[in-house]
């Protein structure tokens, strides 16, 4: 049975930078959880963030892989850097989906760890552009799949080309 990367929050973990949750009522997760397919995970706990803790973003809306290359950083709306402890959650990320033999991820959408199409654009305006987290850029780089929480129904589908 494959296993399925999840950020803790979709699944109602209080772990996100404002103390809450962004609980999903997706009826494929709530089966795959029933069928202890989920391993849920926040790389941003992970990697030594507390809850809650200010906003991140990632300087110029330049996205997950710029980070990963070290060209770009991961900055607190306090102004402080949160690079190290992004990259620590994303390599523990890749790690937990190693050692549990995971191929896909459902995480959550414009999150600078987790965010599959867009994230924030730096500025702590509110705009979003497209790119991904550093999370999900590393997890893609090595192979792992990774869907949003709009996107469950196509990880379903990916899910059964993997077990067919």
């Amino acid at each position: 049975m494959e296993k399925i990367l999840v950020s803790a929050c979709l699944m109602g973990r209080k772990v996100r930078y404002d103390g809450g949750a962004k609980t999903s009522s997706d009826a494929w997760l709530a089966g795959w959880r029933e069928e202890g397919r989920l391993v849920p995970f926040c790389p941003e706990v992970s990697g030594g963030l507390p809850v809650p803790r200010p906003a991140a973003e990632i300087e110029g809306g330049a996205g997950g892989a710029a980070v990963l290359a070290g060209a770009a950083r991961v900055l607190a709306s306090d102004g402080s850097d949160v690079t190290a402890e992004f990259l620590a959650g994303a390599r523990q990320a890749l790690a937990v989906a190693r050692t549990h033999g995971i191929r896909v991820a459902v995480l959550k959408e414009g999150s600078p760890s987790c965010g599959a199409l867009a994230v924030y654009d730096g500025t702590f305006q509110g705009h979003k552009v497209p790119g991904q987290g550093v999370t999900t850029a590393l997890l893609e780089r090595s192979g792992i799949r990774v869907f949003n929480e709009e996107q469950v129904p196509e990880a379903a589908g990916y899910l059964r080309t993997l077990e067919a």
